[in-house]
């Protein structure tokens, strides 16, 4: 699923975000063959995994939860086998990932959870949004291993997770953008020159990633190298690639999506706008469905 996202003050980007569950939407499978989905992973924790499996319940999908050590009580984890009717919110199915391994590098392992997929049957895995969603090599991985990718192809992975190519693509469409480096920056000095141009003030952001982690907003001169080896460093640790680029912040933007989904057959329909501009540490806030 793609979407547009408008900010009021100049800002066009287009990102790829999650695909449906439906079978034509599995961009990632060559093949022209109809093969049902009878099994889904959800390669994620908490709501997004939970929001996952209620749809795929209703679907009548069999779906299969993977979690690391620190989440063993997380509610996405718990399985109908235990004493309670399915809901909908439970996995049937559960499997321990990245043992050894911190929680946030145990759901990128990708080795791991794809070996889990083949092991026990799994027809695709969701990405759910944040960790692996922006991971072309996770998509292309699960095409390698025969498992389908509920989402878009590696390629339009590749060019939508990377923030930089996202904004020349959105540049050569016409769509109009803040003014922000080429590319990833090397290093401060290359923020430093970003600033003295463009004034403060500025953000970093993961130019890998989503999800609102490595983001941080400088405001003057002082906080340059503090926030950027904090935005450096969260971005490493969140999608395993601490690179960076800068955006002229734009103070009180609106920030307005049309969520457009579309399937490898070229049937393309848009979910009409809704405004995102109520936000806690960059990401907007979501209210239950």
């Amino acid at each position: 699923m793609m979407r547009y996202t408008v900010v009021r003050g100049g800002l066009g980007l287009l990102t790829v975000r999650r695909a449906c569950l439906s079978p034509r939407s599995a961009h990632s499978s060559s093949r022209s063959e109809y093969r049902p989905i009878k099994k889904v992973m959800v390669a994620n924790r908490g709501e997004i995994a939970i929001r996952v499996f209620r749809a795929c319940t209703e679907l009548g999908i069999r779906t299969v939860a993977v979690y690391s050590e620190q989440d063993t009580g997380q509610m996405h984890r718990c399985c109908h086998s235990a004493p309670l009717e399915p809901t909908g919110q439970k996995a049937d199915e559960a499997y321990l990932i990245g043992k050894g391994l911190p929680p946030v590098a145990a759901y990128l392992d990708i080795p791991n959870i794809i070996q889990v997929a083949k092991d026990n049957g799994v027809d695709a895995i969701h990405p759910g949004y944040g960790f692996l969603s922006e991971r072309s090599d996770f998509a292309q991985a699960c095409v390698d291993a025969g498992v389908r990718f509920i989402g878009p192809s590696p390629e339009t992975v590749r060019k939508m997770g990377d923030k930089v190519e996202a904004r020349s693509l959105a540049i050569s469409a016409g769509v109009p953008v803040v003014p922000g480096t080429d590319g990833p920056i090397a290093c401060l000095q290359d923020a430093q020159d970003f600033a003295k141009t463009y004034g403060f003030p500025i953000i970093f952001k993961a130019a890998y990633g989503g999800g609102g982690r490595g983001m941080r907003v400088v405001r003057e001169y002082e906080e340059l190298e503090e926030n950027y080896q904090r935005a450096y460093s969260e971005a490493l640790t969140a999608f395993g690639n601490g690179s960076l680029f800068v955006e002229k912040f734009i103070e009180k933007p609106r920030h307005i999506e049309v969520q457009i989904l579309g399937d490898k057959y070229g049937n393309v329909i848009h979910l009409y706008e809704r405004d995102c501009s109520i936000q806690r540490r960059h990401q907007k806030v979501k209210t239950p469905v």
